[in-house]
């Protein structure tokens, strides 16, 4: 079996984005008097890396640290440790002002397509915000250049003059999408951009980001919690459970080939519109809710709901390897 760490070193031409060890731990008590501080280990050492024109699904259940993780990646919240390494150079070390450089390339699509809009600010500035901001764009090129985002993301330029409240929520992460397209990124992280939508739309937003990837050679890492929409749009798919990376590998080899009990688990939960499927081989149930997170005990975080634990799993935390070429999985005794 092969690490993680390996592999990272063996993809370093390939990798746009490389993560090696990251972790948030956010404090949940001072420790006054002596009393040792509690934290909450949001994320706990992921390592994973994203090769360029691909996209990397991260899936889990919420409080799972998915979105922590897309956070930390544009440095809106500051890693308690480890890197982040984007076109060979680690973005924690840099400073500010560094920083605001290298987010034209890194950019996201936020879950709430209403909340992450100025209310009160029109279409056209909210576009035109991120090209003023970086000083890109102004006059009249500004002007050509909102109304070519608009119509790539299927909005009329009509649409320009009205406020975030006059649409639809499809609508609206349309806005969102071409705010996040204004600045030509290389890098773009979809948090959880189609959960609040209906189905139907839902598909709407999925296949406009395929078509967005294709003709502008983008990278994505698409942070979700519906195993449906992550099959559909990834090339690769990290399965993360309170703070960890368990199982990651291609589309086909997770869904074909499942190896930790947990994505079994989250794969089982989809419902399936045939009856007569519902009975489904290798199928397991999760039961019970997250546990507490200041409350871990130094084997498998995911030992109390597993149906398969053993001593072994109470007592030793299982790493995250290699068990077949480019299948990786963090389990003593992995599904076969």
């Amino acid at each position: 079996m092969m690490a993680v760490s390996t592999v990272l070193t063996e993809t370093d031409q390939e990798a746009l984005l490389k993560v090696e060890g990251l972790k948030m731990h956010f404090p949940t008590s001072s420790g006054f008097f002596g009393k040792q501080k509690q934290f909450v280990k949001a994320v706990d050492g992921v390592d994973f890396f994203v090769n360029k024109g691909e996209t990397l699904g991260i899936v889990g259940e919420s409080g799972c640290g998915k979105s922590t993780t897309g956070n930390m990646l544009l440095r809106l919240l500051e890693p308690t440790e480890g890197k982040i390494i984007f076109e060979g150079k680690d973005i924690t070390q840099l400073s500010n002002r560094e920083m605001q450089k290298i987010r034209k390339d890194i950019q996201m699509v936020f879950q709430d397509p209403f909340s992450s809009l100025n209310p009160r600010m029109r279409v056209f500035d909210i576009i035109a915000e991120p090209l003023r901001t970086h000083h890109l764009a102004k006059g009249k090129e500004l002007e050509n250049r909102i109304y070519e985002l608009m119509e790539i993301v299927g909005l009329d330029r009509t649409y320009a003059k009205r406020f975030p409240h006059e649409f639809s929520g499809g609508q609206r992460q349309r806005i969102g999408i071409a705010r996040a397209l204004a600045l030509k990124p290389k890098l773009i992280i979809c948090d959880e951009p189609v959960s609040a939508l209906d189905v139907s739309i839902q598909a709407q937003i999925l296949n406009l980001l395929i078509e967005l990837q294709k003709k502008f050679d983008l990278t994505y890492i698409f942070i979700a919690h519906g195993i449906p929409a992550v099959k559909y749009i990834s090339n690769r798919i990290a399965v993360m459970y309170m703070g960890e990376i368990v199982e990651l590998a291609s589309k086909e080899e997770l869904f074909n080939k499942t190896m930790h009990p947990y994505t079994t688990g989250l794969i089982s939960a989809v419902p399936v519109p045939d009856p007569t499927l519902r009975e489904r081989k290798n199928r397991v149930i999760i039961e019970d809710d997250l546990p507490d997170q200041t409350d871990i005990s130094n084997g498998c975080k995911f030992y109390s709901r597993c149906p398969f634990k053993t001593e072994k799993c109470k007592m030793e935390k299982p790493q995250l390897k290699e068990a077949r070429n480019g299948h990786f999985v963090s389990c003593h005794f992995p599904l076969s």
